[in-house]
């Protein structure tokens, strides 16, 4: 029993051996006020210096902390008292012991504030980070698991569509393929945007910008607009390729969903600085300012309607977001409603040596 108890001392000892050599130092202050008149207050100081500093270290409870204060300023203050009444000390250091108190209070309170707020903080930040990991989870089991599905559905649906003799059925399973194909779509971007994390998820190599442009030039040149081939600079990045690829398909997507047969668009490529601008720019319906911020969140619309028609989630600019932030670069847009926009995808420029392009002249000459 005495063995236990001798243990616990020893214990509590060491948990509190920081406040008890400052109480000890305290009282060796106390003490020296008492015995040293020449010291004045300054032992007082030292005593009030010195708990703020282990306040610091330690950040006490405000409970604790108030206990703490209440006795310094007693045991401070009536030694002061003592002092003055014997004629030892001015009246006007006695206000000084109430007015430190009052500082020392303050900065408790304001600091369990602090703390307290951070640690909620990082409360919050942790379950957002929990959530996240969640959902990039749930978009790549829910991807995964509706592709076979859809595709068992969507050759069924254009089995039925080639061999429908009634021209009524036949549009019925034009209609299912269709929205067949844009669910495939759907679950794809889903599963990009979950895979999309940085360079990690990316296949690096030297990159030809400039052909990769021309290439998609050639890819959606058959739709009805008057595409145009601006300023095409030898430029190369250091990104993947396929990435690349899906990103600037999606800007031309975009740009081909708000405009109208008649309408411009303009891919061209260039060098600025140390950056790559991959540039893409339509005469469509342009994008109100109200609404620039947010394109690039997903499953934001301008114009649901519309974007719906053209057979769009809202997955393709949070697509090209997610692969300009994973290659190190960003996506910017200007636009005017009415007017129509411009979006740049901004990449870090590699230091490759690059040579003539023979397929970027004769497309230029379409």
């Amino acid at each position: 029993m005495r063995h236990g108890t001798h243990r616990g001392i020893r214990q509590l000892a060491r948990t509190y051996r920081t406040d008890i050599a400052w109480v000890a130092f305290v009282g060796l202050n106390l003490t020296a006020m008492q015995l040293i008149p020449d010291w004045q207050t300054v032992p007082f100081l030292i005593i009030w210096i010195t708990l703020t500093a282990a306040y610091g270290v330690r950040l006490w409870r405000l409970g604790s902390a108030m206990i703490t204060v209440v006795i310094v300023t007693l045991a401070t203050g009536g030694l002061i008292g003592f002092q003055v009444l014997r004629g030892e000390q001015d009246l006007d250091y006695l206000a000084e012991v109430p007015l430190l108190a009052m500082l020392f209070v303050v900065m408790v309170w304001h600091s369990r504030r602090r703390l307290t707020a951070l640690e909620e903080m990082k409360r919050v930040s942790d379950h957002n980070v929990l959530l996240l990991d969640q959902q990039r989870q749930f978009l790549q089991d829910a991807s995964h698991e509706l592709g076979t599905p859809i595709a068992i559905a969507l050759g069924h649906a254009e089995l039925i569509e080639r061999a429908a003799t009634d021209q009524a059925i036949a549009a019925d399973a034009r209609i299912a393929v269709e929205e067949l194909l844009r669910m495939r779509r759907l679950t794809s971007r889903l599963l990009l945007l979950a895979s999309t994390e940085g360079p990690a998820s990316l296949h690096l190599t030297n990159v030809d910008v400039e052909e990769i442009v021309v290439d998609a030039f050639r890819r959606w040149s058959h739709i009805p607009r008057q595409w145009v081939l601006g300023d095409l600079e030898e430029t190369w990045a250091q990104g993947d390729a396929d990435r690349l690829t899906l990103a600037l398909d999606a800007l031309i997507e975009n740009a081909v969903d708000h405009t109208e047969p008649h309408d411009r668009i303009e891919l061209s490529a260039s060098r600025d600085g140390g950056n790559v601008v991959i540039g893409i720019t339509d005469e469509g319906s342009g994008i109100p300012a109200t609404e620039v911020d947010r394109i690039f969140s997903r499953f934001s619309r301008i114009d649901a309607g519309r974007n719906r028609a053209a057979g769009g989630f809202g997955l393709g600019l949070a697509i090209v977001k997610a692969i300009a932030q994973a290659h190190g670069g960003t996506v910017e847009v200007s636009s005017r409603v009415g007017q129509g926009s411009r979006f740049e995808l901004r990449l870090p420029a590699s230091r490759a040596l690059v040579g003539s392009s023979p397929a970027s002249d004769q497309v230029r000459r379409i």
